[in-house]
């Protein structure tokens, strides 16, 4: 049998997916090798990004395929405030900036939700499954390292309290992309895509890696 679409996406992603997962900014993070003020940095351009993928987001719900992605339990914007006032203040947006990374990143989402919705769809397949996913190593991190309230204001984003099993939920989401309406070559172009999402976001993490070099031991 032909593997489904979100197990061809899933496989044909993985060494992107893994470069992201593995990149230095990341490992230095998690590891304890950075401050709280590379999490807040990296959580400015989280901001960004979700802002890409979530303002006119009513008009891609009426989309006959992106509109079955459109899940108003996702969404991350308000957690994402939340969490820089508690990391920047109630000025932070003021002070924030897209590293050119992100604004390039922010401006290919834009550009597939304005044009191209099936694209937009590898977008959101590659930023908030794994926000449920990995995200969740991110959050007790965070947690442990920075002493963050449990699941409260600096870790939100990371928090989906709409989505009551995330197992479940994922599972869903893998059956609406194996039903996406759209043809052979289509569905080809989101799997490309989705390579191009997580090559942009592991540039993401190189601007940060060279913004915040670890601190030798």
């Amino acid at each position: 049998m032909d593997p489904s679409f979100s197990t061809l996406i899933r496989t044909a992603s993985h060494e992107q997916h893994t470069e992201a997962e593995t990149s230095t900014f990341m490992s230095d993070l998690l590891g304890g090798g950075l401050g709280v003020d590379a999490y807040a940095r990296y959580t400015e351009q989280l901001w960004f990004v979700y802002a890409a993928l979530e303002e006119g987001i009513e008009r891609l719900a009426d989309d006959p395929v992106a509109g079955p992605f459109v899940r108003p339990e996702l969404l991350r914007l308000p957690e994402l405030e939340r969490d820089l006032t508690h990391l920047r203040g109630p000025g932070w947006r003021e002070t924030v900036s897209a590293l050119p990374a992100t604004a390039v990143y922010a401006a290919r989402i834009r550009e597939c939700a304005r044009t191209w919705p099936a694209g937009y769809v590898a977008h959101h397949y590659t930023r908030y499954l794994g926000d449920l996913s990995g995200g969740q190593i991110i959050r007790d991190k965070a947690e442990r390292t920075w002493g963050f309230p449990r699941k409260g204001d600096g870790v939100r984003f990371y928090v989906f309290e709409r989505v009551g099993n995330p197992a479940a939920f994922k599972r869903e989401y893998r059956g609406l992309l194996d039903a996406i309406g759209v043809d052979e070559l289509e569905k080809q172009r989101v799997v490309a895509e989705c390579k191009v999402a997580f090559a942009l976001n592991t540039g993401v993490f190189r601007a940060l890696g060279e913004e915040f070099p670890a601190v030798a031991a």
